[in-house]
């Protein structure tokens, strides 16, 4: 799924009306009718419902939304704030029909305005402000907004949350935005929706749709997607009837100083776990009885020195080599790291310690092989591009690094987002909380090493991969629940998340 910027969807808005025989107040109809019916489900008529509307379309929503609520039978107070007199056309339409439904208590604010009491037991909708802010709200909206935020109510939100902006929220007063419990946005998710730093304003969103018809391309063209579960299932590869492992990959995996063993058994796991045909395990001699036992369907290849990786080998025989889990930062292993980069030609992940090692060196950067995947977390990310002032300026920067180096980066978090050496973003849209645990990025490292040695492009290697390794995590956490959750349980879990998939 495509997602647009606060212009584009202004243009598709246009487009809908121009090219769909429907009126802007019937596709307002739509949009409202839907929010209605979703807090009709979720909330039963115990609750007030307390409504603040713009004088834009935003609040033509939240007067529909608000009709449509009375005449189910909620009981609905509503707060249309018009203090320069001028209503948009769909919003002032909207007004009028809610004035002839005679169950609503219905106030226009013109001059002066008293805050009515919210509790625990209200519905605040928030329709003040939708996509079209280009700037942060201040004067009397400022201060409702902070008035609603510092209520127990349980606040919904039309489209955005009022003071939210769709993209960059660097500059904006981030004290003036509401903070909704639950978001209902239309046609398409919002960028600000996938950054963690927003997650407090936005809460619990959904997309609702309205039947808008798309803007064509070239001027509906954006660099951010999501990544659904029908677009990975065109990717899976069917293995062939005829297969044997040799035709299924031979990759190999540098991991685990001594104490680190475990990051080396994971991946392996992890790697085995999603189809590689031979793996092979570079790994200190002090950690041979471990990963014996733990993966003997692995092959040992021993470093020279016993307890670190320090010697670099001939990876031409491989078909994808993954770099990192738990190998430390010491120098030799520094510096064996960037001279089995240079070696190396097959496809390359580099994850964890193989990141620290080149946020220390921060011109090793420029000499990383073109097309390369790296995995970081927040703070492995930091070492790559500096610490930012916001998760849109992460993926500002993130994006530059990956064209500037034609690189790969899979920025690990909520919404992984995979970004690529276009430019391009494709947020992930499986995985929880739970995945929170020590281990979890070890297992995706394996994951996608496997997929590139099994002949994935990068592009899908990344896609899949993600999706896949979020999809484990939600199958365990079904069974485990978050809080149990460990990376050994994704690994389990790998067989039925691919089985899934196939399914389909």
């Amino acid at each position: 799924m495509k997602i647009f910027s606060a212009t584009q969807f202004k243009a598709n808005d246009a487009y809908a009306i121009e090219h769909e025989p429907v009126a802007s107040i019937d596709l307002m109809e739509r949009a409202a009718t839907l929010v209605a019916e979703r807090i009709i489900s979720r909330w039963d008529n115990s609750r007030t419902v307390k409504v603040f509307a713009g004088p834009g379309n935003n609040g033509g929503d939240a007067l529909a939304v608000s009709r449509i609520l009375a005449q189910a039978g909620r009981n609905v107070a509503v707060w249309l704030f018009n203090t320069k007199n001028e209503l948009s056309p769909d919003c002032q339409a909207n007004k009028e029909r809610l004035m002839r439904i005679e169950s609503v208590d219905f106030n226009e604010v013109i001059n002066s305005f008293a805050p009515p009491s919210l509790t625990k037991d209200d519905i605040v909708i928030d329709g003040l402000f939708g996509t079209g802010l280009t700037r942060p709200v201040n004067g009397g909206f400022a201060e409702m907004i902070k008035y609603i935020n510092a209520t127990d109510s349980t606040v919904v939100s039309i489209d955005m949350p009022s003071g939210l902006m769709c993209e960059d929220n660097m500059y904006n007063v981030m004290n003036h935005i509401v903070k909704a419990d639950v978001t209902y946005t239309f046609h398409r998710p919002k960028l600000a929706f996938f950054f963690a730093d927003m997650s407090e304003y936005v809460g619990e969103w959904e997309v609702l749709d309205i039947g808008e018809p798309e803007l064509p391309s070239p001027s509906g063209d954006t660099p951010y997607s999501t990544t659904e579960f029908d677009d990975v299932c065109g990717m899976l590869h069917m293995r062939p009837k005829f297969a044997h492992k040799g035709m299924m990959g031979r990759g190999v995996l540098i991991a685990g100083k001594y104490g680190m063993a475990g990051a080396a058994v994971l991946a392996a796991r992890a790697c085995l776990r999603s189809g590689l045909g031979k793996l092979i395990v570079h790994t200190p001699f002090r950690n041979n009885n471990i990963m014996q036992m733990a993966v003997p369907e692995a092959v040992l290849q021993h470093d020279a020195d016993g307890d670190i990786f320090m010697t670099t080998f001939n990876a031409s025989e491989y078909d994808a080599m993954a770099i990192g889990p738990g190998i430390g930062t010491a120098q030799e292993t520094a510096q064996a790291f960037i001279e089995q980069l240079r070696l190396t030609r097959a496809p390359i992940v580099i994850d964890a310690d193989g990141l620290n090692i080149l946020g220390s060196h921060r011109g090793w950067i420029q000499q990383l092989p073109k097309n390369c995947i790296l995995t970081p977390h927040k703070k492995e990310l930091f070492g790559l591009i500096s610490n930012t002032r916001n998760d849109y300026e992460d993926l500002k920067l993130t994006r530059e690094l990956c064209v500037r180096q034609q690189i790969y980066v899979i920025m690990k978090g909520a919404y992984s987002a995979v970004v690529t050496p276009d430019g391009d973003c494709y947020f992930n849209t499986t995985g929880n909380p739970g995945m929170a645990t020590a281990g979890s990025g070890d297992v995706l490292t394996g994951i996608l090493l496997s997929l590139l040695a099994q002949g994935y492009s990068r592009l899908e290697a990344c896609r899949l991969g993600v999706y896949i390794h979020g999809l484990a995590g939600d199958i365990a956490a079904e069974v485990k629940g978050e809080e149990s959750l460990i990376a050994s349980d994704i690994i389990d879990a790998l067989p039925l998340a691919f089985k899934k998939l196939k399914n389909k």
